[in-house]
Order: structure tokens, then sequence, then C-alpha cells
């Protein structure tokens, strides 16, 4: 029995693209910090879908995770074809005002966790006659962002880390994907602290449903990079022929703090 292995599995775009690949009849494992959301979830998506779904509760922030991980798929005999690095957040305000120990914890989830769960994964993947990787990185990783600074370099690590091992992998059963959603209505403005831009953001934001369609559909369909969304694509091709300086002064005004 194959599974695919999805982190941050728990609400918003990780929900959903669980949700999407049991609709095609995927077994998944789940993995977020939640027991009683991960039990619920794993429950429902059994009982609508009639796939196997089973849960790890474990903080991805934690260096020692990723062994956490493995260490649960050895002891259940899982197989995994498919890996989907959805787990990450982010915090704003300005670096000087912001407390070392929640950037460095920001970035161990948004990076080094990533890198982690493809090196622990890649061994297991590679004995699947086709495997896939999913990683999440957002439409911030292709402009410096005042007030996100930290948060958009992370994600700008996982898009071209996503580019360089889709190049070392392209003579592999393995296809790497990275997909940037821009806003979405989740919990990421919660979590990041950014109550004030709520109002803002939802004008423009997508449905973590219609996130999580258009992400498998790409990673399926073995594209590179995918946008969802027209206004997604449109602002990300900006920043290729617009001066940088421009587009960062466009973000500074959107993301900036009283």
């Amino acid at each position: 029995m194959k599974f695919v292995l999805i982190t941050g599995a728990s609400g918003g775009i990780g929900l959903s693209i669980a949700r999407e690949l049991a609709k095609r009849k995927n077994n998944l494992l789940l993995v977020a910090r939640s027991t009683d959301k991960l039990q619920r979830i794993c429950r429902d998506l059994e009982e609508e879908y009639g796939i196997k779904a089973e849960y790890l509760s474990e903080d991805l922030s934690n260096p020692l995770a990723t062994q956490t991980v493995l260490e649960w798929l050895r002891t259940n005999a899982y197989s995994v074809d498919t890996l989907v690095n959805n787990a990450g957040y982010g915090v704003w305000g300005r670096v000087d005002s912001t407390p070392a120990d929640q950037l460095n914890n920001m970035m161990q989830l948004n990076m080094n966790a990533v890198v982690n769960m493809c090196h622990a994964l890649l061994p297991e993947l590679k004995k699947h006659p086709k495997a896939y990787i999913m990683n999440v990185a957002s439409t911030a990783a292709y402009q410096a962002v005042p007030t996100l600074a930290t948060y958009a370099a992370s994600k700008a690590f996982v898009v071209l880390f996503t580019r360089g091992l889709r190049r070392e992998l392209k003579d592999t059963n393995i296809s790497v994907t990275c997909v940037s959603p821009g806003a979405t209505s989740t919990n990421f403005i919660d979590r990041a602290g950014m109550e004030a831009m709520r109002e803002r953001a939802e004008k423009f934001s997508m449905t973590p449903e219609s996130v999580g369609a258009i992400a498998v559909n790409g990673m399926l369909n073995g594209k590179a990079e995918v946008l969802p969304g027209f206004t997604n694509w449109f602002s990300v091709q900006l920043t290729y022929f617009v001066p940088k300086f421009i587009t960062e002064k466009i973000a500074e005004g959107l993301y900036k703090t009283k």
C-alpha cells in the first residue's frame, strides 16, 4: 500500500492538498502539530473517500523532527511515493523588533525541515516506478519584502532549492514541483500577527481549495513551478522585467506596519 506524506496538513492549503489527493484515492500520512485536528481529519477523509489515512503529531520546527518522522515510517512499514512539504509560516515585523528565536524557529521550519524531509525520503521515493515531491513556497519569494524580510527570503530558498533538486533528479523517477501561492484564506495572517492586513488581503485571496486543486494538478502533470491564479502568475512575471527597487517599494507599501 502506497502513501502520500503531507506536512502542515491540519488546515489551510495542506488540508486542501490532502483532500484533493484523497479524492484521487491516494492513501495519506498527515504530519502536523495538532493531534485532535489530525484525528478528526483522518477519520473524515477515510469515511468520505474510502482511503487509508494515518497521522503523526509532530512539530517540524524541532531540528530532531525529521528523525522522528523517519522512525514512524519505518516502524509502520509505510511505503511513500509522494512527499508534500507544505508546513511553514511567516512572522510580520521589522527584523530589529522581532525576537531572534521567532525568526530562527520560522527559518528552521520553512527551510531546514524542507531540505531534511527531502533528504530523508529520497531513498524511499526512488523505490517506486514514479514518485513526486511538492515543495510549497510563496509569491513572496520572488522579491524582497520589508517587514516580511526573513519569511520572503526563506521562501526564496525553497524556490531555488526546489529548482536545483529538480535538475539533480531529472533523470530519475522523481518529479519535483515548487508551488508558490499568493494570498490565500488560511490562518497565515493570524499566525504571522498580520491582523491589520486582513481586510486588504481578503480582497485578493484565493480559497485553499482552489490552490490545493491547482497544486496537485501541477505536481501530477510534472510541472516545475506552479503559480496558482492569474493575478499571482502576473505579479511574479513582473518581477522579471520591472526593476527590483520598484517591486520592493510596492511590497514595502503593501506590508508596512504602523
